[in-house]
């Protein structure tokens, strides 16, 4: 047996034995396949699998953990090379504590000291510069045509969400077009949607190796949360909560001058390192359908170590996204146990680096591990609380294809109503892997337990937000309606099969954005 293999065989057999040993919330769940379905959430979510972050030794440990598990599954092998592994190559920079300071210098010399990661964080470049002074500027939401005579400076935005706001990439543009030094963008606390929070466990940006890491001009991107910009214009007259109010309320929002400089340095690190996607693939059983594969995926990565929350440093990622990895493995073991077959493939994708932005799916959809053209729809496993019970999903993309009509025909079966999302400002659409599919004109849906505003529903899906995304507190402890969750798991089920053995290919609907365009 190869070592590798051989490995893969230990994790799994270890991870049983250690887990028969202890199911704390074995009491809470009450059938044999939400049982199994958690406990292999609490072998990919333990401490000991150190929150999975991309490029770690505990992601790869990860990665061979789930490839054991689709093997013995009989899953075969749809990696790189006849494997089970497709390597995704990264390249991280990131701006490290030691060394870094932002600071306020006001015109008359006192200072304002800004902590990193608890009230001001950076987006990290390879170009930025690791020193920097520069006097500020309050320029409202940053549009075009507020970001003149920038130069040298460094701007600070209010940072709103929706429609017809500038966003954060064309608030970046417009400083760069201006020759600004930075930019700060300040937080919005009447987003209360997805309220912002800190600590920020970290500040790294990861990119594939072949991204071009020094285009553009430099330009520091930063971050400040709302109770500090009181401070930064302190001495110009204005009021920061009556900005914040305004800005909130999407009002007017007039520049002025801040007396005050802002003084970065920062400690710049990079490195590169390769992160693999987890393949696997369930032949078809028809003829006619068995070389299109249906795609159900879930991300593999999580946040690892990071700044700690409440003295936890260690950000386990249960439900974001362990738990829906640990669904794929489940789906796959069921099916071996019923001898079942499904007419079309089904590739089962555990993907890296989405946390990091979606780069594991994005490697995929550009370097298939199977033709492109054969794809013929993709179910994203992320994005899913299962917090209360399962009466309303949010579907995203669910009018722009027929898998979103089938998706609502399944939930309807099972007294569920599927609906287009509530919240667009929120862009879930484009924060989670089934959105690479639809760039490259896969059908593809992703899921959102749902809610109707005022409900206890909504309610405890705000606080999880609030307390547990992308925080420590997203872990094996936490509130979970098992009965929900099974709900769901049985319409993952269900949707993926009927997929499967659907006589028709599934289309996208006329008007899409996505619809892949007519050749001339």
């Amino acid at each position: 047996m190869h070592k590798a293999a051989e490995l893969s065989l230990f994790l799994v057999l270890f991870s049983a034995c250690a887990l028969a040993q202890q199911h704390p919330r074995d009491k809470e769940i009450h059938d044999a396949d939400t049982l199994a379905w958690w406990h292999t959430t609490e072998a990919l979510s333990g401490d000991d699998m150190e929150g999975r972050d991309t490029g770690s030794a505990a992601y790869q440990r990860a990665a061979e953990y789930v490839a054991g598990r689709f093997r013995a599954a009989g899953l075969q092998p749809a990696g790189d090379g006849g494997t089970y592994y497709q390597p995704v190559a990264m390249h991280e920079v990131a701006v490290a504590g030691d060394g870094t300071s932002f600071t306020v210098v006001r015109t008359g010399g006192a200072k304002l000291p800004l902590e990193f990661l608890q009230q001001i964080t950076i987006s990290p470049a390879a170009n930025m510069p690791v020193e920097a002074e520069a006097p500020l500027t309050f320029r409202g939401y940053c549009g075009k045509e507020a970001m003149e005579e920038i130069a040298g400076k460094i701007v600070v935005c209010f940072d709103s969400h929706g429609k017809g706001m500038p966003t954060p990439a064309e608030r970046a543009a417009s400083a760069r077009a201006g020759d600004a030094v930075g930019i700060v963008g300040v937080d919005d606390p009447y987003f209360t949607m997805e309220p912002p929070r800190w600590p920020v466990a970290y500040a790294r940006t990861v990119a594939l190796d072949s991204v071009e890491r020094s285009a553009g001009k430099p330009l520091l991107v930063m971050r400040l949360g709302s109770d500090e910009l009181a401070g930064v214009i302190e001495g110009s007259g204005k009021d920061a909560a009556a900005i914040l109010a305004a800005g909130g309320r999407r009002e007017v929002l007039a520049s002025f001058e801040i007396p005050a400089k802002m003084r970065v340095r920062v400690h710049v690190t990079q490195r590169a390192y390769s992160s693999a996607n987890v393949l696997a693939m369930l032949p078809g059983s028809d003829a006619q359908l068995k070389d299109q594969f249906v795609v159900i995926a879930a991300h593999l990565d999580g946040y690892g170590y990071g700044t700690p929350v409440a003295g936890d440093n260690l950000y386990n990622g249960t439900l974001d996204d362990a738990a829906y990895v640990a669904l794929l493995i489940q789906f796959a073991e069921d099916l071996k146990r019923d001898h079942k077959t499904l007419k079309r493939s089904v590739l089962f994708c555990a993907f890296t680096g989405e946390e990091k932005g979606l780069l594991g799916s994005n490697y995929f959809v550009d370097h298939p591990t199977v033709p492109a053209a054969k794809l013929v729809a993709d179910i994203n496993l992320d994005q899913l609380r299962p917090l209360f019970p399962l009466k309303l999903l949010t579907a995203l993309a669910i009018d722009d294809t027929t898998l979103g009509d089938m998706a609502r025909a399944v939930g309807s079966g099972m007294g569920i109503t599927l609906r287009a999302d509530q919240e667009p400002e929120r862009a879930l659409l484009r924060r989670a892997d089934h959105y690479p599919f639809l760039r490259i004109g896969v059908p593809a849906i992703g899921f959102i337990f749902g809610y109707d505003p005022g409900t206890d529903a909504e309610r405890r899906y705000r606080e999880w937000y609030k307390v547990r995304y992308h925080r420590p507190q997203d872990d094996l402890t936490q509130p979970v309606d098992f009965d929900a969750a099974a709900k769901f798991d049985q319409f993952f089920y269900k949707l993926t099969e009927t997929v499967a053995d659907s006589p028709e290919r599934l289309a996208f609907k006329p008007g899409s954005s996505f619809a892949p365009k007519a050749q001339p």
